[in-house]
């Protein structure tokens, strides 16, 4: 088996690079400068014409998008390892939070980012908008808290690759600033999932 990633570190790779640890399986990495167009244009320019992260290459297809990369490894690694359902209605429902994750919690992830990072320059913030993204970002998690209400894991009683996508994403916000404590289910989940050796892995990368 032949499995190439392509990654840069503290960036949205994070999702599929916590799924891969977590499956075991074996893979190659790329580490991809972000701040570099030349390092990116010859590192990705042959497997993501968007020129971002994450990227994966398998028996030689080039698959970039971090859902449709989680939805790949799941069906093709994931179900034999009991990490992603078989077909049938709970195959549905991971498909249903990989895409919410990467549609309504990134959208307004990404708006409250760029009206707040101070790499951004000023005139081009608006903390407005920064307050509305916030806003946005709770009702979000306030979806996700009430999913984990009844359940340990965002599929039942054991984690899945949709947990470590989540994860990865949510954590991060977590750790740019955004308070858990109006969302304990969540906030447990997060710790419980952060307990795993493949979490440290990601953080070593």
């Amino acid at each position: 088996m032949s499995l190439t990633f392509y990654f840069a570190p503290n960036s949205t790779a994070s999702t599929v690079h916590w799924t891969l640890e977590e499956l075991g399986i074996p893979y190659e990495t790329v580490r991809v400068d972000l701040q570099n167009e030349a390092d990116k244009k010859a590192k990705l320019g042959s497997v993501n014409p968007n020129l971002l992260v994450p990227a994966v290459v398998h028996e030689g297809v080039a698959i970039f998008e971090s859902a449709a990369i989680q939805i790949y490894l799941g069906e093709t690694f994931g179900v034999e390892r009991g990490l992603y359902p078989a077909p049938g209605p709970a195959r549905g429902e991971a498909l249903k939070w990989l895409v919410w994750c990467n549609v309504h919690l990134a959208e307004a992830t990404s708006r409250w980012q760029r009206n707040t990072r101070a790499q951004i320059p000023v005139e081009e913030r608006s903390a407005a908008a920064a307050a509305v993204a916030r806003k946005d970002i709770d009702k979000r998690l306030a979806i996700f808290e009430g999913a984990l209400a009844d359940r340990p894991y965002a599929l039942g009683s054991k984690p899945s690759i949709v947990d470590f996508h989540l994860g990865a994403a949510i954590g991060w916000m977590a750790f740019s600033g955004v308070a858990m404590e109006a969302f304990p289910h969540a906030r447990a989940w997060l710790e419980r999932l952060q307990s795993r050796p493949a979490f440290a892995k990601l953080r070593s990368a």
